[in-house]
């Protein structure tokens, strides 16, 4: 079986001492997770440090960076390199959220780049594809998402994305309070896996995680994630609430 993942993405929200008692929170309501499952925290870069360590010694929960640079190292200031998250012990990176693609302009080009030094690097990329509500009007969205995925991952090997990770937004229902039916979501998904079946084959299309990126809550989440092609959910708002984001992680399969 894939690996479930509850991904919570704090986004610029919480304290360090919010972000540290939410944690702790979390690791005291939450049982063991299994073999299959996954907890991941994406942070503020100055939280990665102190929530990895509040990590240490649990299994299946991971940190993650909310971005990287596409360079290695150089005169960018104010940017992370994937060099200096590796060097503090991150785990994953959210590559490609919607609000990066919209507020700074990042291409699939950017992205693949990025990608492509996560690998290097050894660490593991979260890739967030999506349409936004005109397009799912057009009734585009298949196509447009597939774009997203050919420009900024065709270029890996099988190898490369056997076990990747993707997040599917309906930029629609992020932060809206819409949220795609679902039946909208398996469907989306389930063409997201045909579109890497193509490339890539079965086997690695299966291997791959799929996750839900829109409003998910602890009411919501145990009905999109039994649909057979959603493999958890990367969960911004309710994963700011201990009760909320525990419940998530209970309804992951």
């Amino acid at each position: 079986m894939r690996k479930q993942i509850a991904a919570a993405n704090w986004k610029m929200n919480l304290t360090i001492q919010q972000g540290e008692t939410l944690v702790n929170e979390l690791m005291e309501a939450t049982g063991e997770l299994n073999e299959t499952q996954a907890t991941v925290f994406a942070v503020p870069f100055p939280y990665l440090v102190n929530v990895k360590n509040i990590l240490a010694g649990k299994s299946h929960v991971f940190v993650a960076a909310q971005n990287c640079y596409n360079k290695v190292s150089g005169a960018f200031t104010g940017e992370v390199s994937v060099e200096i998250l590796k060097s503090i012990g991150t785990d994953y990176v959210i590559v490609g959220h919607s609000e990066r693609r919209e507020y700074f302009n990042e291409s699939n080009q950017v992205l693949a780049e990025k990608i492509d030094l996560c690998i290097e690097y050894g660490l593991k990329p979260i890739f967030c594809c999506g349409e936004a509500l005109e397009v799912r009007e057009a009734g585009t969205q298949n196509s447009f998402v597939e774009s997203q995925i050919k420009e900024s991952l065709f270029h890996l090997t099988a190898e490369q994305l056997t076990g990747f990770v993707i997040a599917y937004e309906p930029i629609w229902a992020i932060g809206t309070g819409k949220t795609a039916t679902s039946a909208q979501a398996q469907e989306i998904h389930a063409y997201i896996r045909s579109v890497l079946a193509q490339g890539y084959g079965n086997e690695v299309a299966e291997s791959i995680s799929i996750l839900y990126g829109g409003s998910v809550k602890a009411a919501n989440a145990k009905e999109i994630f039994s649909q057979p092609d959603v493999d958890g959910g990367l969960v911004g708002g309710a994963s700011l609430m201990a009760t909320e984001f525990a419940a998530i992680i209970r309804s992951l399969k």
